[in-house]
């Protein structure tokens, strides 16, 4: 495979697999929007992330299943593509290139606001163009240096999980008393109990949940260029569910243990709060530098996967050839700086749109993913019926498939319920009209291309 030329590389080593998988799967929301979903339901939001990572479970499960039968980039759009129908490749693959365009946007400000902690007075536009520029040109290297630059980034966020955890059983069950606060398990049912607005706001915290678990099927867009799909991809996808109770379920748990819940939403992150009890210096710099990482390691791993998209859809005929182009380190270049430039657009918003407008359209990327997991789900029921394979079955299908489409659909309807999510209800079936007219206006041109031949 690696000896022709317009043919993605396999240079992804094991460990690589591991900690993509592991990175997708925390990201700036744990460090800074836990905060917000702890206000929203209180100690229960232990209990909603880990009803959330039963259904990633499932998604990731459908998704290795597929991948191990048929390891090729582009995953989500080849899979929906060959088993649903064209359509569905063509809406899958456009609208998973549309969710990182999106995330990338909002990562970009997000690095330009993180820089201001420490250089006021640099224009915030000014890290986001050296953030945009230094990841492009990773992304144009061979696909190793993806790979190394996200095992490091994965492990700097996850060594600073577990410092936090460490630090804040030792505040629970250590010698030194924890000032004036009473710390234990009595935290997770005082102050209201542990369901303190009741079901109603347990539910509603189920949409942040979600959105903070986008990109956990980044593994799937890897496989094409995983050296050992067969060993890594398993492995990788099977480690999802222990992450998620261990990095939030895990984490969470502890920091309710140590403070009320309704004192968190009121004194920052509770990754600040817990160094600075613990006595470190500088903790502020400290997470500065774990959010501005978590933050590059999204936006690294968007780049990646919209240049992988485009590769594939254009191998597909579902977007220009151009894109499957592949340069001397066997990335798909013309993709990956057309992502950019679109991504350039970042740079320019920070001067002309205040940052709620990059909150509403962040909400968008909820939708766009949800819309990804369900054609996942969709399109391993018809792959189960079609296929023969016995290796790495999902488990309890199909009633693990239905469990968890229902539940993408509640949370959907509950994004009508969230302020910061509703727009991206109206937003949505415009981008879906859009797509949908877009695929039929390329058909028709295709048709009439292939007329004349068919004639002679």
């Amino acid at each position: 495979m690696d000896s022709h030329n317009n043919q993605l590389r396999r240079g992804l080593d094991e460990r690589h697999m591991h900690m993509i998988a592991l990175g997708g799967a925390i990201g700036t929301g744990l460090f800074y929007g836990s905060a917000t979903t702890i206000q929203m339901t209180g100690p229960a939001i232990t209990l909603a992330y880990l009803i959330g990572g039963v259904v990633i479970f499932f998604i990731m499960r459908a998704l290795g299943e597929m991948t191990l039968a048929e390891p090729v980039s582009g995953s989500i759009s080849h899979y929906a593509g060959r088993y649903i129908g064209p359509f569905a490749g063509f809406l899958a693959g456009w609208t998973y290139w549309f969710m990182w365009i999106i995330v990338g946007m909002a990562e970009l400000t997000a690095i330009g606001t993180y820089f201001q902690y420490w250089f006021p007075s640099v224009p915030q536009w000014v890290p986001a163009l050296i953030a945009l520029v230094l990841m492009t040109l990773v992304n144009l290297l061979h696909v190793k240096a993806f790979g190394e630059l996200e095992f490091w980034f994965a492990s700097i966020k996850v060594f600073a999980i577990l410092a936090m955890m460490g630090g804040g059983l030792f505040l629970i069950f250590g010698p030194i008393e924890h000032g004036s606060t009473s710390t234990g398990v009595d935290n997770l049912f005082a102050h209201g109990g542990f369901l303190p607005y009741g079901w109603k706001g347990f539910l509603l915290s189920m949409v942040l949940v979600f959105f903070s678990f986008g990109g956990v099927e980044l593994v799937g867009m890897t496989a094409g260029e995983a050296k050992n799909p067969r060993k890594s991809i398993p492995a990788a996808v099977n480690k999802v569910i222990w992450r998620i109770l261990i990095f939030y379920v895990g984490a969470l748990t502890i920091i309710l243990m140590l403070y009320p819940w309704n004192e968190i939403g009121t004194k920052g992150s509770p990754f600040v709060m817990i160094f600075d009890q613990i006595g470190i210096p500088a903790t502020a710099t400290i997470l500065n530098i774990v959010v501005i990482t978590a933050a590059l390691s999204a936006f690294n791993s968007g780049l990646f996967s919209t240049g992988r998209m485009l590769y594939h859809l254009g191998l597909e005929g579902q977007a220009p050839r151009i894109f499957t182009k592949l340069n001397k380190a066997h990335a798909p270049q013309r993709g990956i700086l057309f992502s950019s430039l679109l991504l350039s657009v970042a740079v320019v918003l920070n001067y002309l749109v205040p940052e709620k407008v990059f909150l509403y359209i962040s909400s968008v990327a909820t939708v766009a993913v949800i819309t990804s997991w369900a054609l996942i789900l969709l399109a391993h029921l018809r792959f189960r019926k079609m296929s023969r394979t016995e290796a790495f079955h999902m488990p309890l299908y199909p009633y693990s498939s239905y469990f968890a489409l229902a539940f993408l659909g509640i949370v959907v309807i509950l994004m009508a319920y969230v302020d910061s999510t509703a727009i991206a209800l109206i937003v949505a079936p415009v981008w879906y009209l859009f797509v949908y007219v877009s695929y039929h206006v390329r058909q028709r041109i295709a048709t009439k291309r292939t007329k004349p031949a068919a004639t002679s």
